[in-house]
């Protein structure tokens, strides 16, 4: 194991994320620790896990922390210089910590985050003056929080993750809060990382509709936390008139699954607009 794997520990927030987290963890390998925060009480996934691989530890929670949370307490427990942040349902190509590491000996400690690229060629915001692209070392403004390595030793926030958002912009809020903070995050073109999007939680209506009053809840808390109230408004209302069009249209079609999750997106955004923190939970329904 190289110095730069001793360094290392994965932390991958879960949700009953059954079968597939299994295909994450053996894509890593079996010399670098894993701390799995699963956010429910199913301590049948800690035993399981814990007995078939000996690098992984499970906390369970009890309750739904959230993603932000969930890596924070993740994060509170590792005793390395770099955390890899990962989705339960992201499988690491052969090349990807080889990659890595590459980019970290070019970069020396000079980096807040790495991030591995997605093996569909994932589109990330790219910063056009960049001296590293021929190393094929992209300086980026954002990274999506799937996948990305974060050096402890340059990301210093009391709370890595904001715990106001539940679900989606928490990484984009903390790319941001890096890049204001003069901090490099950058993405490494050869490594590869595999995301089956959406399967870490399963499909089911309820994990669909407390994505959709999330998402428009953290839209409007993001934009209003670093551009102001009147930003947020910008950026929401627009949504919120096209919700209002498209909820109109499924009332007269009586589509009953298009209703409730054009319901639940308007009612994300109503309790962010009256500032009421992001309280739905899959399990609330």
């Amino acid at each position: 194991m190289s110095s730069f794997e001793k360094n290392i520990t994965v932390i991958i927030v879960s949700f009953r994320s059954g079968y597939i987290i299994e295909k994450c963890i053996k894509s890593i390998k079996s010399s670098i620790k894993i701390i799995i925060v699963e956010n429910s009480d199913n301590i049948k996934i800690k035993n399981y896990l814990e007995n078939k691989f000996s690098n992984v530890e499970v906390i369970i929670t009890k309750e739904n922390l959230g993603y932000g949370t969930g890596n924070n307490l993740g994060i509170s427990k590792a005793k390395t210089k770099y955390v890899f942040i990962l989705n339960p349902d992201t499988i690491l190509e052969k090349n990807c910590l080889k990659e890595l590491y590459k980019a970290q000996l070019i970069l020396g400690n000079n980096f807040s985050i790495l991030a591995p690229n997605l093996l569909n060629n994932y589109d990330y915001f790219l910063n056009q003056n960049n001296d590293l692209k021929k190393k094929n070392i992209l300086e980026v403004d954002y990274v999506k929080g799937f996948a990305m390595l974060i050096n402890l030793k340059k990301v210093t926030f009391n709370k890595i993750f904001d715990e106001n958002f539940f679900l989606f912009l928490e990484e984009i809020d903390l790319c941001k809060r890096i890049k204001v903070n003069r901090g490099k995050i950058f993405v490494v073109q050869k490594s590869k990382v595999m995301h089956l999007a959406k399967q870490s939680s399963g499909n089911s209506l309820n994990i669909e509709l407390c994505r959709n009053w999330h998402w428009m809840w953290s839209l409007f808390y993001y934009n209003r936390k670093h551009f102001g109230v009147l930003t947020a408004y910008r950026v929401t209302i627009p949504k919120f008139a096209s919700t209002v069009i498209k909820l109109f249209i499924t009332l007269v079609l009586f589509n009953k699954k298009k209703i409730l999750i054009y319901y639940y997106r308007l009612n994300g955004l109503f309790n962010a607009f009256l500032k009421r923190p992001a309280w739905l939970r899959p399990d609330n329904f």
